[in-house]
């Protein structure tokens, strides 16, 4: 999954998270409350801020349940397991989708 966000902001609304995962902010809010990995900063409002790192786990996360089908306690697992290894299969997975979009982009363009 290939998410827009501005690359130049220190935290994200869970607004702006929500709408570029394109689900609720509720289920961000839920993953909040049921993975460690995520460490949002909350504001005086008590408004949580991610930062691009929690970005990042929540596209791991979103990567695991929606994308490959594991359940909240499988992927919880994984992520304990084989953390390092999962981000950077992730990462790679990552890279190879802006790739191949870049790819698409070019052969549309001819």
């Amino acid at each position: 999954m290939h998410i827009e966000l501005p690359k130049d902001k220190r935290y994200y609304s869970i607004g702006e998270v929500a709408k570029a995962f394109g689900v609720n902010a509720s289920l961000i809010r839920f993953w909040d409350s049921e993975f460690a990995i995520l460490k949002p900063k909350k504001n005086a409002k008590g408004n949580r801020l991610f930062t691009p790192e929690d970005v990042t786990n929540l596209q791991l996360i979103y990567h695991l349940v929606k994308e490959r089908g594991f359940t909240l306690e499988g992927a919880k697992t994984h992520l304990k397991e084989g953390q390092k290894k999962t981000l950077d299969k992730f990462e790679i997975i990552k890279k190879l989708e802006g790739i191949r979009a870049q790819l698409t982009n070019i052969k549309e363009q001819l």
